[in-house]
């Protein structure tokens, strides 16, 4: 449930004022130096990763004691090792001190990190690079907290997914702009390792100058005591993170996608190398890809959940990253062969290579869709006091995985497994680990077969959804045309729903499993099952003394011939226990398809536009209890229906 107050808070009114377009965000103070500033540093780590990584794969013999199969996995491990180490702290400074005074510290910091890794270039010292590889990830885990923790004290709800979205993006098109330089100064003949110097230290420089202008952000809780113990405080943040089930498995679900994530990244140099025989030109042509899928899924979260968090695209993203994961391991396989190393003109002549990077694009593209959501509702669920050590700990968390990602890809490689092969180990991996956490969370997957029926044959048409409460308890009454009324109204919720639903659904095995998940209130009438019908009550009355919502289909059935059928007592019985606000909701349309009763039911319901049927949801205002007889909610619903079916 969201944590915020009643009142509208200055970002809402900055939000009304201001263009419902994600990238009207670029252009407001609160949020444009800020976004530049991170990506600025996305930007510098990745010229800095991608040029080393380059030069030692390509540029052994320069580097002394350094193994090219495993340098990019040891990178970046060593990248990734701050982040268990140092989140805890950085997640208790980021809700002490204020974020844009740690956001300009940050960038002071990454200067004289790069002064550090100028000179290793320069010298072509290993060790030295290593050491601001490791610098640059205490730069990363310091400002992690501080830049999740920052969207949400600066943007509204609704901006959430759209905010999201764009850094996504923007940390991506940095990944992909990164990846072209480092690649770049680092086949540059007799210069490279110069170049990268100099690029790293400029980057820095203009990364500091823009933070200057990020606004003040108070602290969240500034007489917070800091507790230095890393691993005490690491224990401490994990336990945060987990008094919220749904959060703590979220963070997880992220976590899992940065261990997917990182494998494929950093396979990309071998890969291009020893899988398609292709020259470093072609490695930033697969990250650009990649960069590109990511950055395009991340932006299109915003259109396809209606601006609001819909964790019904994780599941669609999960099945997404599996399906092309697994069909570029046999694309790898169906390669021509090749004499030489190719370069960019000859590789992108070969039609089996497009596959490729198809399968690149539309899985990186899934991966958008699956992070974005992930990230607004860890945001939107986590108390404002302590939302950056939320953050902290999701950065422990995925600095786990992605350590455990590199030492699997090592393992394997030692064993002889092939790159595809360890693409295919992913695939097959993230198949059992999305299984594993949807049974855990079923409103995932509740949420995401809503999505996808209401996506696939409806097109929905929502009159005032904003009267439906984000926060509190309620009571929704709505009219029961078809067996997918749930559906459908799950899909448009702005959050979970308890329905009450006749006891006899609950025998199906699909249904039945479906609202069990669901935490669906099965109910009886008096003279079938009394105690089943008490216990219904009962159940209605703890979920909205919790705060829940709760929707009754006040018929009783469904109907039979499109009319309304007469309004039960169940809704008076529920508001007696628990007086909450009620909220009429109509359903048009659904008479006439398949999951109706109509006699002559077609799939879909044909319309004379278009190729969906077209839906509509009309919400009324909500009610007092007192005033929420069964008489006075059937008259509001059968006028908000009208006369369609």
């Amino acid at each position: 449930m969201s944590d915020r107050p009643l009142s509208i808070t200055p970002q809402a009114r900055r939000a009304q004022r201001e263009p419902h377009s994600q990238y009207a965000l670029l252009k407001a103070r609160r949020f444009a130096p800020f976004f530049w500033t991170q990506f600025l540093g996305a930007l510098n780590d990745n010229v800095f990763k991608v040029g080393f990584t380059s030069l030692v794969t390509y540029e052994t013999a320069r580097f002394s004691g350094v193994d090219a199969k495993t340098a990019a996995f040891l990178i970046s491990a060593i990248f990734i090792a701050p982040f268990v180490l140092f989140s805890a702290t950085s997640g208790q400074i980021a809700d002490k001190y204020d974020k844009a005074t740690l956001t300009r510290f940050v960038k002071t910091f990454e200067i004289g990190i790069m002064l550090v890794g100028a000179a290793g270039f320069l010298t072509h010292h290993a060790v030295l690079l290593y050491a601001c590889t490791f610098m640059m990830g205490v730069h990363s885990t310091i400002f992690g907290p501080v830049k999740y923790a920052y969207l949400p004290q600066h943007l509204d709800e609704q901006e959430l997914v759209g905010g999201n979205g764009l850094v996504e993006m923007g940390t991506f098109v940095a990944i992909l702009i990164g990846t072209i330089i480092g690649g770049a100064a680092a086949a540059f003949p007799g210069a490279g390792a110069v170049i990268l110097a100099c690029t790293c230290v400029t980057v820095a420089l203009g990364g500091r100058a823009v933070s200057g202008f990020v606004p003040v952000s108070p602290a969240s809780q500034p007489d917070l005591r800091i507790n230095w113990n890393p691993l005490s405080e690491t224990w401490r943040n994990l336990a945060l993170a987990r008094g919220n089930r749904t959060v703590f498995l979220s963070l997880l679900g992220i976590s899992w996608l940065w261990f997917v994530g990182a494998t494929f990244l950093t396979s990309f140099f071998s890969f291009a190398k020893d899988v398609l025989s292709a020259n470093p030109d072609v490695v930033t042509v697969l990250l650009a890809t990649f960069s590109i899928g990511i950055g395009s899924g991340s932006l299109l979260c915003e259109r396809l959940s209606k601006r609001r968090v819909e964790v019904g695209l994780v599941p669609l993203g999960s099945i997404g990253m599996s399906v092309f994961a697994i069909d570029l391991y046999f694309a790898s396989h169906a390669l021509p062969p090749a004499q030489n190393l190719l370069g960019v003109g000859a590789f992108l002549g070969e039609l089996a290579h497009w596959r490729i990077l198809a399968d690149l694009f539309l899985l990186a593209m899934f991966g958008g869709f699956y992070s974005v959501p992930l990230y607004a509702l860890i945001q939107s669920r986590s108390q404002p006091t302590h939302r950056a050590r939320i953050i902290a700990a999701n950065n422990i968390l995925n600095a786990f995985f992605m350590i455990v990602s590199s030492l699997m890809a090592i393992a394997l490689t030692s064993a002889g497994v092939s790159i595809p092969g360890i693409f295919l180990t992913t695939a097959l991996l993230n198949v059992v680990v999305a299984a594993y956490i949807y049974s855990l969370v079923p409103e995932f997957l509740l949420r995401f077969v809503a999505w996808m029926l209401v996506h696939t044959f409806y097109r929905i048409r929502l009159v005032h959804p904003e009267r439906i409460p984000e926060r509190g308890a309620a009571v929704l009454v709505c009219n029961h045309v078809s067996y997918v009324d749930a559906l459908v109204i799950m899909a448009e919720s702005p959050r979970p729903i308890r329905f009450v639903m006749d006891h006899r659904i609950f025998r199906t095995p699909f249904a039945g499993w479906l609202f069990r998940h669901a935490k669906a209130i099965p109910i009886a009438p008096a003279h079938e099952a009394p105690a089943l019908l008490e216990r219904a009550y009962e159940a209605c009355a703890i979920a909205l003394e919790e705060g829940e919502l709760v929707c009754i289909f006040p018929e009783g059935k469904l109907t039979k011939d499109g009319e309304i059928n007469t309004f039960r007592h169940g809704v008076t019985r529920i508001v007696e226990r628990t007086p909450v606000p009620v909220v009429p909701m109509a359903l048009r349309g659904l008479w006439g398809s398949v999951f109706s009763r109509a006699a002559q039911a077609q799939w879909p319901r044909p319309v004379k536009k278009g190729v969906m049927s077209r839906l509509t949801l009309a919400v009324a205002e909500p009610l007092e209890p007192d005033s929420a007889t069964p008489e006075t909610l059937q008259r509001i619903v059968t006028e908000l229906r009208g006369p369609r079916k």
